[in-house]
């Protein structure tokens, strides 16, 4: 007997002779490969699909559109040029456009936490980084990145209300290459700028579980391990890479407001923080010129925190406003760009008490916060996430090229997890030879 070609289709034989094949669906009900072309569950399953994929769709044809929920903006659309990563990184795009993932993620912690009197087990931290026992990239023999663990949380919920980012710890104890490396392509890029004239500053934004542990639960996941990466992060990035260290000023200030500088339900500091790196920025590149600076309170500002939408939640961030002036008469406290996504510049007349180099401060979403009081500081700034450098390496070039200052910001998780994305040999031998090109004497 001739096999079928088809999976779906029987062959029917008679003792008289071989039959055409036909499909399982046209046998009588009573032979026993006899299957119904589209039973009940076959069409509730179609009907759910069809939903899934029309309702988004329809949403978005009345104006509904997908909103950042997490600390960071969302997937872009994956393009060929990307190679086999497209298919790997199409659903993480997919889940980000879904429109009421927010409320869905609310409503399945709402459940948990009524049900089960814990919260949802969001998102854990995925399994990333070198296999256990094998040293990571740049690493030396010996300088082993741990063993994976499960069980990360994306949102660490301490105590009296305070959240924290899951990946503060996570980063530390699965780094993707050893702060070595890091430190080494810090140094390169350094170099890169200062040889072409130009003047170099490198900041480390701390993370909030680094200034303000206080307020972590008393056991979480990667409390030991990243406590241990903390020790060993900051001396190479401070005396290796000659990074600005924040800490000591950021807890000078707490000290002196009476509580933390970083929100209690925000990943970042608050205004004081802002200001704190637009002064000490200032002093690095001019000693004694914020003599001039008063720095007077303006009001109340509330923006919406960014951790609570991770648990599905909404919560507000409340700080003080303040009004910068520099030569202590002139308000220069500026308008904070909603984005870095391209470069923003801001530009003033000269006073006592600001920078006047032309300045590109090439950071992160620490750098975005604190935009309205840099632009206090220096009158002739340009503001561009380091993100930027994937999406647009023109642009980037273009602006390093253009700065007579360059800041380099990086929060501290990001270092310690060795995820910089632009620190790499195409990004800064790509930089270099443009650099060098328009020197400056």
């Amino acid at each position: 007997m001739r096999q079928a070609r088809d999976a779906n289709v029987c062959p029917v034989v008679s003792n008289f002779g071989k039959l055409p094949a036909v499909h399982e669906a046209w046998l009588p009900r009573e032979h026993s490969l006899h299957r119904p072309r589209h039973s009940r569950h076959q069409i509730a399953a179609l009907l759910c699909a069809v939903l899934f994929f029309v309702t988004p769709t329809a949403l978005w044809a009345i104006g509904l559109r997908p909103s950042e929920i997490e600390n960071r903006p969302l997937a872009a659309f994956p393009g060929p040029e990307q190679g086999w990563e497209m298919a790997t990184e199409l659903p993480g795009w997919a889940t980000d456009q879904l429109i009421f993932r927010g409320e869905a993620i609310g409503a399945v912690d709402a459940i948990s936490r009524t049900v089960f009197g814990e919260p949802a087990p969001f998102g854990s931290a995925p399994d990333r980084g070198p296999l256990p026992g094998v040293p990571a990239e740049g690493g030396t023999p010996g300088a082993e990145v741990p063993p994976s663990q499960a069980g990360y949380s994306r949102v660490i919920e301490g105590k009296d209300g305070w959240l924290y980012l899951g990946s503060d710890v996570s980063g530390k104890c699965h780094p993707q290459q050893l702060v070595g490396r890091s430190v080494e392509k810090l140094l390169k890029l350094r170099d890169a700028v200062e040889s072409s004239g130009r003047t170099f500053l490198l900041v480390i934004a701390p993370d909030k579980t680094t200034m303000v542990p206080q307020y972590l639960p008393d056991s979480y996941a990667g409390k030991d391990c990243a406590a241990e990466a903390t020790e060993r992060l900051w001396p190479p990035l401070t005396g290796g890479a000659g990074a600005i260290d924040l800490r000591e000023t950021l807890a000078e200030t707490a000290s002196r407001i009476g509580e933390p500088v970083y929100f209690p339900q925000d990943s970042h500091w608050k205004h004081e923080g802002s200001i704190a790196l637009a002064r000490l920025l200032t002093e690095k590149l001019a000693p004694g010129r914020t003599a001039t600076w008063d720095v007077v309170p303006d009001g109340i500002h509330y923006g919406p925190a960014d951790l609570p939408p991770m648990l599905g939640k909404r919560a507000t961030a409340v700080s003080t406003n303040y009004q910068l002036r520099p030569d202590g008469v002139t308000n220069r406290t500026s308008k904070q760009p909603r984005s870095l996504r391209k470069p923003v510049r801001m530009t003033s007349e000269p006073l006592d008490g600001t920078i006047n180099d032309r300045t590109l401060v090439f950071g992160d979403s620490f750098a975005a916060a604190s935009a309205n009081y840099l632009g206090a500081a220096f009158t002739d700034l340009t503001l561009l996430g380091y993100a930027t450098w994937q999406a647009d390496r023109d642009a980037t070039l273009r602006e390093f090229v253009a700065a007579e200052v360059v800041v380099v910001e990086i929060v501290e998780r990001v270092v310690a997890s060795g995820t910089v994305g632009f620190l790499s040999d195409d990004f800064i031998d790509t930089l270099r030879p443009r650099l060098a090109a328009r020197p400056l004497r």
